[in-house]
């Protein structure tokens, strides 16, 4: 048979390397829509563009994202913010944000991937979740002050973060957290963390489970195999579930 099945598989993590790139190069661009072009005042650009960097994304790419989002270039961003909600598998509640140019398109897809779960239409499922801002970051201290951090930058709660939770986070030499706070004062939070010696890794508004599902392996596997399906979609942006 020779070795198509190397070939394949390289055709695969080629596939999905370019759906990471698209997914970065789209948060660049919403992140400048949101909040402006300039990376010093927008701490959810800033993030994006980290990120974008790690992921070798060319200056050129991100500049343009930027421009694009800002509406400071030749071209204007034409996406739309579309949430869609409903249960995985075994009743999980999920929530999915996506930034698309085609919602016509969009939908349908959302119908087919949602086959194995229940796409919301009788009513919303948000009230199961707290709609806040989140702060994820990490500091080469080996045992920070969590809470002292927290109530200096203004953040509602706070949690450690491990490297299995967010590979953002480096697996040895950093300690991690995330910072929740009121959706107004995500840029407050992340600007004390960055003054303090904090990495921000995430800034945005999400949505964040008040009670999760006791689920055994086998559920797990189906939910976590049905959140994959959502994710792998270009459009969608980011997948919530009370799922851990």
């Amino acid at each position: 048979m020779g070795r198509q099945w190397l070939h394949a598989k390289r055709a695969v993590v080629n596939n999905r390397k370019g759906q990471l790139v698209g997914k970065l190069v789209k948060e660049i661009t919403v992140a400048a829509k949101l909040g402006g072009g300039d990376l010093a005042a927008n701490a959810r650009l800033f993030a994006a563009v980290d990120k974008a960097k790690k992921a070798s994304v060319t200056r050129d790419v991100i500049e343009r994202a930027i421009h694009k989002g800002a509406g400071t270039g030749g071209e204007k961003s034409e996406l739309t913010h579309v949430t869609f909600d409903g249960y995985a598998p075994h009743k999980v509640p999920v929530v999915v944000e996506c930034y698309t140019d085609n919602v016509q398109r969009l939908a349908p897809e959302m119908r087919v991937l949602f086959k194995k779960g229940i796409l919301g239409t009788t009513g919303s499922n948000k009230f199961l979740f707290d709609h806040l801002g989140i702060v994820e970051a990490h500091t080469p201290a080996a045992a920070p002050d969590l809470e002292a951090a927290a109530i200096e930058a203004g953040a509602n709660d706070f949690a450690p973060l491990t490297h299995a939770e967010n590979d953002d986070i480096p697996a040895e030499g950093a300690s991690g957290a995330r910072f929740l706070c009121e959706r107004t004062a995500i840029h407050a939070v992340s600007e004390w963390l960055k003054a303090n010696g904090w990495t921000v890794i995430t800034s945005e508004m999400g949505y964040l489970a008040k009670t999760y599902p006791e689920l055994g392996e086998t559920e797990r596997a189906e939910v976590g195999e049905f959140l994959h399906a959502l994710e792998d979609n270009d459009d969608v942006q980011r997948v919530w579930a009370a799922f851990r």
